[in-house]
């Protein structure tokens, strides 16, 4: 597998209902770990990747790694002019997804994209292309880019569905961005769930809650 990564695994044989879980940028693989079991009573297999992009501080080459991303963001990094970066992240999770259930006791009708914040663009860019792949998606502070949409294959989408959760006072993607994003969903024919909550860029105890029962309902 090409991507340094860690897993939640419950017991038993499995297979097991999967939530792949993409962390945001600057973050690494252990970051959406510690939500696995508070996730239908621990039942879930959680597969967290960690971005291939070293997030370095003031995006100077040599300067201490603070974490990791998908794809470069900031401002400094010459790498954020790169309009195919997405895309070679996008295709690079997908082949991490195609070696994690030969190797993981996945259970391939039941499994889910999730991501926050950068990691919601990757979570989106998977289940759109692939929505008979795939259960639903749910992003986390994230926004769905519209090239993204525009290079999208013909799909019927209708199967797929989808939780958007936004904090309110997201001074780093702000909630029209989530709201924006859920709109943009609908159009494309996505069952689409969408909340909102009193807090900032992060996840909250009521996020966790709404997210575990949307899961329930997606996964059983």
């Amino acid at each position: 597998m090409q991507l340094a990564h860690t897993a939640f695994v419950p017991a038993g044989e499995g297979p097991h209902p999967t939530v792949f879980a993409f962390h945001g940028f600057g973050s690494n693989a252990f970051d959406l770990l510690g939500l696995a079991p508070d996730l239908l009573g621990g039942r879930v297999l959680m597969i967290a990747p960690q971005g291939p992009d070293d997030v370095r501080l003031d995006a100077i080459a040599g300067s201490p790694v603070a974490g990791f991303g998908w794809f470069p963001l900031l401002p400094g990094d010459p790498r954020a002019r790169d309009k195919q970066a997405l895309v070679r992240a996008i295709e690079l999770a997908r082949e991490f997804v195609d070696a994690a259930e030969r190797r993981y006791p996945v259970d391939r009708t039941r499994t889910i994209a999730l991501g926050f914040s950068q990691g919601g663009v990757i979570a989106y860019g998977l289940a759109l292309a692939q929505p008979e792949r795939f259960r639903g998606v749910a992003a986390l502070s994230s926004w769905l880019r519209d090239e993204m949409i525009a290079a999208l294959p013909k799909a019927n989408r209708s199967m797929l569905a989808a939780l958007v959760q936004h904090g309110t006072r997201d001074e780093t993607i702000t909630v029209s961005r989530g709201r924006d994003s859920a709109n943009k969903l609908r159009a494309l024919g996505v069952q689409t769930t969408y909340r909102e909550y009193d807090m900032g860029h992060e996840v909250s105890a009521q996020s966790v809650l709404d997210l575990d029962s949307w899961l329930t309902a997606q996964l059983g």
